[in-house]
């Protein structure tokens, strides 16, 4: 299995920005630490507040899966329902 790049890109409700940045954080660290990641970047828009983006790169689809499972992400997506204008993800593969 190859490594998997995946880059999600969530959009607040306006706001709602500072919200979903403490709840994007509280993410990071635990999610840096499953098995299978490589890297867990968080990144916001610099020119508007409400747009961030993460750039992970995972061993292999099944250990990114196994993370979607896991309880943080379900407490993440309850606590932020309302709050978040549009999810976007891409499952990417390194070709160069």
């Amino acid at each position: 299995m190859s490594q998997l790049t995946i880059v999600a890109k969530i959009l607040a409700k306006e706001g709602k920005s500072t919200f979903i940045q403490e709840e994007l954080i509280k993410l990071i660290e635990i999610t840096r630490a499953e098995k299978g990641c490589i890297n867990y970047d968080l990144h916001q828009d610099n020119e508007n507040e409400n747009l961030f983006l993460f750039y992970e790169n995972w061993e292999n689809r099944e250990l990114w899966q196994q993370h979607m499972q896991n309880d943080h992400l379900a407490a993440y997506m309850k606590t932020t329902e309302g709050a978040v204008e549009s999810f976007e993800l891409n499952e990417m593969t390194v070709i160069g």
